[in-house]
């Protein structure tokens, strides 16, 4: 993109990272062959091409991980929490030396920029290990009982957005409350995962406590529906997760969903523009978009419209667009070849129902998955992109002249997973916060996520929390 300074490039050496020519399911503490012997490709968004071969999971292969994680749970349940503690320090601790390698696994299979996997994902994901183990020896002080007991088996699908950190979120309460865990990742984004299994077994931890299968949706659908899995956490689509709830009507499977958004990111006209503009950026740019709290849709006051919109505008003509490698690089590629088709029908409908768009200025590579950033005015509540989530780097902004109007119009949603406040008032920003139907309020910033902190939505955003004291409810019979 247009920028004042020329960036000489940065790339990060993909040396650091040894991706083998194909890899099994993690079964057991062993990789194995699908039951089948089918497989598939996993392909680097940014450059289309082939970074290995994968098994590809099915109810077979299912069934046999479910049986693994069962005869596993019987031990692993019956340890004392500050043995289970050990075990995840010691996760923790080998994802800090292997974050290097993890960071540019992550960028190469995922497509996001090197600096958000290095800088962001990796320290999360060491952090929520390290967080839930200390949490390991303490559940009887956690708020739920004496003695609260784990669940068993839980069947855990992630998506392909923050494929380490998810995983994360999932797999480290789990553990730490003595559940066994059977975890499908999603299949464009298979490769930190099974290098997770082998994280795995350099900790030592028992055969059947872990088991990950790679594969497509169907594979996700004989999980949670598995008669022997105790707990199902999900994060994806609101699509799916419809279909899980649907699924699991009826028996006694503790659920949690974390699915869509259409988050509102409100300034007033107090606010520190130059701040705000960044958080902007940050909320809605930030993995190209591809991140269900995004802030997707703005809400400005009108006295200061004009005004952040031209510092929005040349702010986004300075990112930097291009290979997810290069350290000085902001907006990475798309995921697949489907988030992209989704992302520019979309815009192409907003387009057709006579919002404006404008895109920042930029070359897009000739190979991988690309889309410019992008932003849309004169917006009603009524646009499909002012509605719909479209996950990917587009915004739409809508005006407001009062706090109630933009409470209004934040709140105007079939989501309610984030929303961010920016103004200097301390007292607004609490009166705002508490009207918000929202499960994530941030206040001057965005985007900014801790282990300790609960996350999780309301209405078609989902239910259940992650994350903190409150994502130990999930795994535990309370």
């Amino acid at each position: 993109m247009a920028s004042a300074f020329e960036y000489a490039p940065a790339p990060e050496s993909r040396s650091v990272v040894d991706i083998a020519p194909s890899y099994g399911l993690f079964i057991d503490g062993e990789f194995t062959e699908a039951a089948d012997g089918k497989v598939f490709k996993t392909v680097s968004p940014s450059s289309e091409e082939v970074l290995s071969e994968v098994a590809r999971a099915g109810a077979a292969d299912v069934d046999r991980a479910v049986k693994a994680a069962r005869k596993a749970f019987e031990k692993w349940s019956a340890l004392p929490g500050s043995e289970r503690a050990k075990y995840l320090f010691r996760i923790a601790r080998i994802i800090q030396e292997r974050s290097r390698e993890l960071a540019v696994l992550e960028t190469l299979d995922n497509g996001k920029p090197i600096k958000e996997t290095r800088d962001a994902d990796l320290p999360l994901v060491a952090a929520h290990f390290f967080y839930y183990a200390g949490w390991a020896d303490k559940l009887d002080h956690a708020g739920y009982g004496a003695n609260p007991r784990p669940l068993g088996v839980a069947g855990q699908v992630i998506p392909w957005n923050f494929p380490l950190l998810m995983l994360a979120w999932k797999i480290a309460p789990a553990l730490a409350t003595g559940n066994t865990v059977v975890l499908k990742p999603a299949e464009t984004t298979p490769l930190s995962a099974l290098f997770f299994a082998d994280i795995c077994r350099q900790a030592g931890l028992p055969k059947g406590v872990v088991n990950i299968l790679t594969g497509y949706g169907d594979a996700g659908e004989a999980l949670v529906t598995h008669g022997d899995v105790n707990k199902v956490a999900f994060t994806g689509s609101t699509a799916v997760g419809k279909a899980i709830a649907r699924s699991v009507a009826g028996t006694d499977k503790k659920v949690t969903l974390e699915l869509g958004g259409k988050g509102a990111n409100i300034v007033f006209d107090d606010a520190p523009i130059d701040q705000a503009v960044e958080g902007i950026v940050t909320g809605i740019f930030f993995n190209q978009g591809q991140v269900c709290c995004a802030g997707s849709r703005l809400l400005v006051q009108e006295s200061v419209q004009d005004e952040v919109l031209d510092a929005l505008k040349r702010r986004l003509s300075t990112l930097r667009l291009g290979d997810p490698l290069d350290k000085n690089t902001d907006i990475g590629a798309i995921n697949s070849a489907e988030q992209l088709a989704r992302i520019t029908a979309l815009v192409e409908t907003g387009e057709a129902e006579g919002a404006e768009r404008w895109s920042a200025p930029c070359e897009l590579p000739s190979s991988g998955y690309w889309f410019a950033p992008t932003l849309f005015t004169n917006v009603t509540q009524a646009h499909t992109v002012a509605r719909d989530e479209i996950f990917g780097p587009v915004l739409s902004v809508l005006s407001f002249r009062t706090p109630d109007e933009a409470v209004a119009k934040a709140n105007n949603s079939q989501y309610g997973l984030s929303a961010g406040i920016w103004t200097e008032k301390g007292s607004r920003i609490l009166a705002v916060a508490n009207k918000l139907r929202a499960g994530v309020v941030w206040a001057n910033t965005f985007n900014k996520f801790d282990p300790t902190s609960p996350f999780g939505g309301y209405k078609e955003s989902g239910f259940g929390r992650e994350g903190g004291r409150h994502g130990l409810e999930a795994y535990l019979d309370v």
